[in-house]
């Protein structure tokens, strides 16, 4: 599969997910093992009234279709995957009303697994908000030898 056809795949995915639409995620790159997906800040979103910081579970899901859309653009893995594994540490709260930005690498691919870097930053930080460590299943089709 071509990677423009493979990045084509990525995107109707994502848009395809509800619960990306519903977080207003927005695929800003993606190609060859790397994706960045951007999401707005949101009154809904908000983990804590009293200061307007965003809940760590949408940055956790916005992180989490990062890592998958980067094994899914990677040149050795099919379009198809799921989470395995997702740690993820907090460093810091986001600034409230500020977007917030991942960028994730594929960086090895087995024959089942695809292991992903990710981190996530608001407006223009360069101190993340939180990086994250994934596995995320490579579905081959039936009968792949590889």
């Amino acid at each position: 599969m071509e990677p423009s056809e493979k990045a084509r795949i990525a995107k109707q995915f994502i848009e395809a997910i509800p619960f990306s639409r519903a977080l207003q995620m927005h695929l800003d790159e993606i190609g060859d093992g790397v994706a960045q997906i951007s999401m707005p800040w949101a009154k809904d979103l908000v983990g804590d009234p009293r200061t307007g910081v965003i809940h760590g579970g949408a940055v956790s899901a916005l992180m989490d279709t990062c890592g998958g859309a980067a094994v899914m653009s990677h040149p050795e893995a099919p379009a198809g995957t799921a989470t395995i594994d997702l740690r993820i540490d907090y460093m810091r709260a986001a600034k409230p009303g500020d977007v917030i930005h991942a960028r994730a690498e594929c960086y090895h691919v087995t024959r089942s697994v695809g292991f992903v870097r990710a981190s996530a930053w608001d407006g223009d930080s360069d101190q993340p908000v939180a990086t994250a460590a994934g596995a995320f299943t490579i579905e081959r089709p039936k009968g792949s030898s590889s």
